[in-house]
């Protein structure tokens, strides 16, 4: 059995390293060098026994990141995405590509928006496993009355992705 090669690249950004994985050319995953362990546990659950190459030609995505972080609120429109994921999660991740640039939701509220007012606790675990932070803006996603919850990178970044997109954001 060949084991899954997984190509990773790393882009400076305002808010640290972040790293970019590709499987089969297409992005599989982002998230930031310093959360080394997140980012291994899910390539490995995804892709087990994977391989990975540094390669810093796939440079596309770093673009995206560069013009995110300039203010481009489409940076990211017609991306080709490799999630994975369950049937659930796919549909969470979907729903939270809806959310404008800008915009928040609470987590009550997505899991409104998926037709399942219900599945708050599950819709926000799936909204933990995101592969692919910031691309699916998982930190809209904000807790009952609009307060700051928890982000994989940290509430920090959270904070600071928010007020990058809308500058008069304040917390709850």
């Amino acid at each position: 059995m060949n084991k899954p090669t997984i190509i990773f690249s790393s882009h400076a950004s305002p808010l640290g390293e972040i790293m970019t994985f590709y499987h089969n050319g297409v992005i599989c995953q982002l998230d930031f060098a310093d959360c080394r362990a997140r980012w291994q546990k899910s390539l490995k659950r995804r892709f087990p026994g994977y391989i990975l190459e540094e390669n810093g030609a796939q440079a596309e995505v770093g673009e995206r990141l560069r013009a995110y972080f300039d203010g481009n609120k489409n940076a990211f429109s017609g991306l080709a995405l490799d999630m994975g994921g369950t049937d659930f999660q796919r549909t969470v991740w979907t729903a939270l590509q809806q959310i404008p640039y800008g915009q928040r939701m609470t987590y009550s509220e997505m899991a409104a928006v998926i037709g399942k007012p219900e599945a708050v606790r599950a819709m926000a675990a799936a909204n933990a496993f995101n592969p692919l932070s910031i691309i699916t803006p998982c930190h809209r996603v904000l807790g009952k009355n609009g307060n700051l919850t928890g982000y994989g990178g940290g509430v920090a970044r959270k904070l600071a992705l928010l007020r990058h997109e809308d500058p008069d954001f304040s917390v709850s």
